[in-house]
């Protein structure tokens, strides 16, 4: 479905992304978690389009992307939702959802997308998209716009990210949903418990690097060793 091939990617002289390969499958649910600053967010734009890797391959459905632009690798099939969603004077819920699917879409088709990431349609599918939504709405706008497009790479950039707890269980419900009846493959770049839990496989990333890719309980037992260890290399240099 989608491979990377030793990608490496640097700024300013830093190692962003060090040497990564990484394979995902088709109909499974993936996260991505590790520490801040540890390339995250970069390797999901690098998949995008969005960043363009120094060195490396990327290989969507049999196919080279590597160079391909971020309107063609959605052409193709991918999705994305950025960590900070943006705002369209003018344009309405509606007229967004259309643009995404790049079809004709009914009041009612429209609806029926908005009522799966928890909106209330009817109070929705009229108003623009502006700074009067919340930030959860607004997030769960944009994972309606890539769900619309119903991509075969759904790609999500710290979704919890900017809002309030409410917003945040709903959404996490919303992943569930997504988890249940994909049958593409999804990929959420989060370090939330609650996300954690819903995905196939988590993959964690540190100082551009990938330390280790399994089920939860393989990850978060590797997570408990690696910060006990170094707990007891400061504990030693004291």
């Amino acid at each position: 479905m989608l491979e990377l091939q030793d990608i490496c990617f640097e700024r300013n002289d830093k190692k962003i992304l060090n040497h990564i390969n990484l394979k995902l499958d088709t109909k499974k649910f993936y996260v991505i978690t590790g520490p801040n600053g540890s390339g995250k967010s970069t390797l999901a734009k690098i998949i995008m389009g969005i960043e363009k890797p120094d060195s490396g391959k990327i290989i969507f459905n049999g196919e080279d992307i590597t160079n391909k632009k971020v309107d063609e690798r959605a052409k193709l099939g991918m999705g994305f939702a950025f960590q900070q969603p943006v705002t369209f004077k003018g344009i309405t819920v509606y007229d967004l959802l259309k643009l995404s699917t790049n079809k004709e879409l009914s009041k009612k088709e429209a609806c029926n997308i908005l009522s799966k990431v928890g909106l209330c349609a009817m109070e929705y599918v009229d108003r623009e998209v502006n700074k009067s939504l919340s930030g959860g709405e607004l997030k769960r706008i944009e994972i309606a716009t890539v769900l619309a497009r119903n991509p075969y790479l759904a790609i999500f950039d710290e979704p919890e990210a900017g809002i309030d707890l409410w917003s945040f269980q709903n959404l996490t419900e919303v992943f569930k949903d997504i988890q249940k009846s994909s049958d593409k493959t999804t990929l959420v770049i989060s370090h939330q418990e609650r996300i954690l839990n819903i995905a196939d496989e988590i993959i964690l990333m540190n100082q551009g690097t990938i330390q280790k890719i399994g089920a939860k309980e393989e990850v978060f037992d590797h997570i408990f060793k690696s910060k006990k260890c170094c707990e007891e290399v400061v504990a030693c240099e004291r």
